[in-house]
């Protein structure tokens, strides 16, 4: 890694060897017990401490308080996905130790040297964490893309169906464990112990920051280029989108590009049927954030109970809630709701002229012009949503699945 040899035939090699090691690893209750989320979180916890005891001054170290912040709003919205890693027989007697200074390159394949046999509960481990193991320490020898793919492979491989979320959270807990590894070198006089120690908390920094769970609302009026920015800012993050427009028609047995055009209030657009419609929406979100996918909502948001019910979502899943309110010059939506050709979306001009006259105020969400082009509509969303940069090429979104 560090001559810059390529490494990718390695890489896939011992990620499909670890999928297939963990497909045959011993699991039992005792093992599935150090995959919860309360285990995990009790791991977190005493590394805080150890951490903060080897503090000069018993201080949090720089960019401590804010990975404490992010690892406990993680844990605390996730009961879902842990329990379904459990119940999915995804928690294995691993490896537990797996760093590139144990994998071989030799002719014939890469070979991997024997895992940890000090501690067997440091072997109880979500497959993914084992695999978050060697994807820290190529990002330690200055190998990002290559962690990426090696995890991709081994997703591929071991036919895991977890977040990105997830594997972003166990990325960040392996370098935090290095990190105090290193404090405790440095407390010893390793040189360069210290410098490690800043760089293994910043990489666990950026993957905490980048493994939230957030909801983000995209709301106007017809015409605004809701459903546009909704789609193009799902693919920059990879998220999971969810239209209200297409969800109203998939209520009512209505295929979603079939027109149910009606007036403002009449056939599938009355308050019951757009009470139901959010409800279903918003039942759908709370289900994949607490699995541990970001969503992203494309819908009108112009009633303030239906903002308020998004919040109470955020909350009781300890997502991150970012409002965008999309809005353009009268006469360019007009323009735009003559011009669009048929889709999920039925509101015509008379239907946005009525909608505009009861729309509530929206203080909270960031406005965002979408009369210019779509790239700086995208960029001015993800400055809010994604403040610290997404860390990501553009990517297609994660398709919608009914969570189980």
């Amino acid at each position: 890694m560090r001559e810059g040899v390529a490494v990718d035939d390695v890489l896939r090699a011992v990620a499909r060897q670890l999928a297939a090691w963990h497909a045959e690893a011993p699991r039992s209750r005792e093992v599935d017990e150090q995959g919860t989320r309360d285990a995990l979180s009790s791991r977190w916890e005493a590394g805080f401490r150890q951490v903060r005891a080897l503090a000069d001054d018993g201080a949090v170290p720089e960019g401590g308080a804010e990975a404490e912040r992010l690892v406990r709003r993680y844990l605390a919205g996730r009961t879902r996905l842990f329990d379904s890693r459990i119940e999915q027989g995804r928690v294995v007697d691993g490896h537990g130790d797996l760093l590139a200074e144990d994998v071989f390159c030799l002719d014939d394949g890469p070979r991997v040297l024997d895992c940890l046999e000090f501690d067997d509960h440091l072997r109880h481990v979500d497959g993914l964490d084992d695999a978050a193991f060697l994807a820290m320490d190529l990002e330690q020898l200055g190998a990002p893309q290559a962690a990426a793919y090696f995890l991709a492979r081994y997703g591929e491989y071991s036919g895991d169906p977890a977040p990105p979320s997830l594997w972003h959270h166990y990325v960040a807990y392996r370098a935090f464990v290095r990190a105090k590894v290193s404090l405790i070198q440095a407390r010893q006089g390793a040189p360069g112990a210290e410098a490690a120690f800043r760089r293994l908390v910043s990489t666990a920094l950026r993957h905490l920051r980048t493994s939230a769970v957030g909801l983000t609302l995209v709301g106007g009026l017809p015409g605004s280029g809701k459903s546009t920015l909704s789609g193009a800012l799902a693919d920059r993050l990879g998220v999971t989108l969810l239209s209200s427009d297409r969800l109203r028609k998939e209520l009512a047995g209505i295929p979603a590009e079939q027109s149910a055009a009606a007036g403002y209030g009449e056939g599938i657009y009355t308050p019951e049927w757009t009470a139901r419609t959010y409800s279903a929406l918003l039942d759908r979100a709370s289900a994949l954030l607490s699995s541990g996918e970001s969503v992203v909502l494309d819908a009108t948001w112009s009633d303030a109970a239906q903002r308020e019910a998004a919040v109470r979502v955020a909350e009781r899943t300890s997502a991150d809630l970012v409002a965008l309110h999309c809005h353009v010059p009268g006469d360019v939506a007009a323009a735009r709701l003559c011009t669009r050709a048929p889709g999920a979306s039925d509101a015509d001009a008379s239907v946005a002229a009525v909608m505009e006259a009861r729309e509530q105020p929206w203080p909270e969400a960031v406005s965002v012009d979408t009369s210019g082009s779509l790239e700086s509509a995208v960029a001015r969303a993800l400055a809010a949503v994604r403040p610290w940069g997404t860390g990501q090429a553009p990517v297609f979104r994660r398709p919608y699945m009914e969570p189980g």
